[in-house]
């Protein structure tokens, strides 16, 4: 079939109308808009292999996939898929919202939310960031992804897995981020080679780290849109929100899947004055007043989105999901919880979480099963009529059986979380814990009834070692599971691409054996063999006592250059690179010192 006959089927499916009646007919809709995705991808030869994949066994099923939905109650109106909105906050605790008994907080539109939608009481995350947003995308542990820290490279997720915004993209959906991605920098990582359509994103994972632009700001900052670095005014939080919204009117007609992962509250704590002194007024500490006053402003754009909404007419046909990635990073209120951010303990890993889909799921409604986040794409997928593409394997399951019903059986199960820092395999029974519905045991050692003691204070051990057996049990078959999956292996940053050159390396994926360790070494594949240039970067500016030697080692290609006082970078022209795998290393030696090299950028000279 040549293309001039794929133009006229879209032009064929473009004049088809789509009854509003029933499950039936929304799934014939959906599938003809899913076919109309993929003549579309072969026309423009953009869909992946993967991407093409899914798409077609999408298609293949669609008519089916709202059966389950119409036996719920929660099929949308008419032939109109729902859209959703997911906003996820970076270190923002259990205890910064005002309905889980905070009276210093202003949270008025978080506890409207929760009180038009329904609240998951019990709802866990990883101990930080890049994981939970790793298991959130997927829908499956981060073990599983590549995802095992949030630097040295452990915080970039193998591309062949398949993300929500890829399965929505494909089912005809438009797709945009704004704000926080922290899966990875480079292509094929980015989040717009991973099924996003629209992004206004900043690099690494957070905004002026290493990675981001030097010296950015939470005010007036370069962010990465598409994939190209743009100024932007105002604050950050306001910037993403407004893109978000700017995105939602333009296609308030289709069917869109916005996610808004906002890298406030954490720190730096850069806020005005206008939100922080509220709080200093009542006597807090600078940190807990600013961070109160970041939580505030998000608080507010909470408003601008649901008002924007309702003016165009979208409240009842968007599911609106509200969750945090992880525990507070310091000890404040928290509800009672113990722990904060990177602790496997309550404080670190239970968070808010809120669903809003006026019209189908009960107002005020809290659910007390828990659940985490890997359940989130299969829960939007079945919310959307959207089947789960054939052969993809996730851990999660479907929430949609609990939300809107205030008494359903549910099966007990087993949640596992894990954060073992600075280690490229993760260690058995280090920092981790196993939560059932009921009890909760941490590092193998430690039991919790957690209905009796949400605190964790009192280690029932001793008294359960039936219980203890059966979670160690369970844990170390978990862990076998997912260390299984890839054995850990560390992705790598693909060079030579028309999708990105030159390529930025920065020490947000630059690996080393510890913390404090200088020599690292960055993990490419080169994809074409010719010549580069390659320019190092210095992390303190010029070298100090006068000339240098820059080092450039890049698998059997070892380099040096001399270097004069004052000058912050070198450039290796016209370097010959064959493909595959290797190993760069770069490092400056200067009056007996090593200076960091803090970024590398190779640029393909045959591209």
């Amino acid at each position: 079939m040549d293309i001039s006959t794929y133009e006229q089927l879209i032009k064929n499916e473009a004049t088809a109308k789509i009854s509003p009646s029933g499950a039936t007919s929304f799934g014939a809709g959906l599938a003809r808009c899913m076919v109309k995705a993929i003549l579309r991808g072969i026309i423009m030869a953009k869909h992946t292999r993967k991407h093409f994949l899914q798409t077609l066994t999408s298609a293949a099923v669609a008519a089916g996939g709202m059966s389950l939905l119409a036996t719920t109650g929660c099929s949308p109106k008419g032939g109109r898929q729902p859209n959703v909105v997911l906003i996820m906050t970076d270190d923002q605790g259990y205890g910064d919202l005002g309905i889980h008994g905070n009276d210093k907080i202003k949270t008025p539109n978080l506890d409207r939310l929760a009180g038009e939608g329904v609240e998951l009481t019990r709802f866990y995350v990883s101990p930080m960031c890049a994981p939970t947003r790793a298991s959130l995308m997927t829908g499956r542990y981060n073990y599983r992804t590549g995802v095992v820290d949030t630097s040295r490279s452990r915080a970039m997720m193998h591309p062949d897995e398949v993300t929500i915004a890829e399965i929505f993209s494909s089912a005809g959906y438009r797709t945009g981020i704004f704000g926080k991605w922290h899966l990875g920098d480079n292509y094929p990582l980015r989040a717009i080679d991973q099924g996003f359509q629209e992004a206004v994103v900043h690099n690494s994972g957070g905004i002026g780290q290493p990675g981001d632009p030097p010296g950015n700001s939470y005010f007036d900052p370069v962010f990465q849109h598409n994939g190209q670095p743009q100024q932007y005014q105002g604050y950050c939080t306001d910037i993403f929100f407004t893109a978000a919204l700017e995105f939602i009117t333009r296609h308030k007609d289709d069917s869109f899947f916005v996610y808004l992962p906002t890298n406030a509250p954490h720190t730096p704590l850069e806020i005005t004055d206008e939100y922080a002194d509220p709080y200093r007024a009542m006597g807090l500490q600078d940190n807990d007043a600013r961070l109160y006053g970041m939580v505030t402003n998000i608080d507010d754009n909470l408003y601008r989105l649901l008002n924007r909404m309702k003016q165009l007419d979208l409240e009842s046909d968007t599911i609106v999901v509200f969750l945090s990635d992880n525990g507070p990073q310091w000890q404040r209120y928290n509800a009672g919880l113990r722990g904060r951010k990177t602790s496997v303990y309550d404080g670190g890993i239970r968070v808010p979480c809120i669903v809003r889909w006026p019209g189908k799921l009960k107002e005020g409604l809290k659910i007390d099963r828990i659940a985490a986040h890997i359940d989130i794409l299969p829960t939007l997928l079945e919310a959307c009529g959207i089947p789960r593409p054939g052969k993809l394997s996730i851990d999660g399951v479907s929430l949609i059986p609990l939300l809107g019903r205030e008494q359903v059986k549910w099966a007990d199960r087993n949640l596992y979380f894990q954060m073992d820092r600075r280690q490229d395999v993760p260690r058995l029974y280090n920092n981790c814990a196993v939560r059932s519905q009921r009890y909760k045991l941490v590092n193998g050692v430690e039991l919790y009834d957690m209905e009796l003691d949400p605190g964790e204070a009192n280690n029932i051990t001793a008294g359960h070692p039936d219980i203890v057996s059966r979670m160690r049990h369970d844990y170390e078959a978990w862990f076998r599971d997912v260390a299984g999956t890839r054995s850990f292996a560390i992705p790598r940053i693909r060079v030579g691409t028309p999708h990105e050159n030159p390529v930025h390396l920065s020490l947000q994926d630059r690996r080393w054996p510890d913390h404090f360790y200088r020599h690292g070494h960055w993990k490419i594949d080169v994809r074409r063999a010719g010549a580069y240039e390659i320019t190092l970067a210095f992390d303190h500016g010029e070298p100090p006592g006068g000339a240098a030697e820059a080092h450039l080692r890049l698998g059997s290609t070892y380099l040096k250059q001399t270097m004069a006082r004052g000058i912050a970078n070198c450039t290796y022209r016209a370097v010959s690179l064959a493909p595959g795998w290797a190993d760069l290393e770069a490092w400056l030696q200067a009056g007996g010192e090593e200076v960091l090299v803090s970024d590398v950028y190779l640029r393909c000279l045959d591209l």
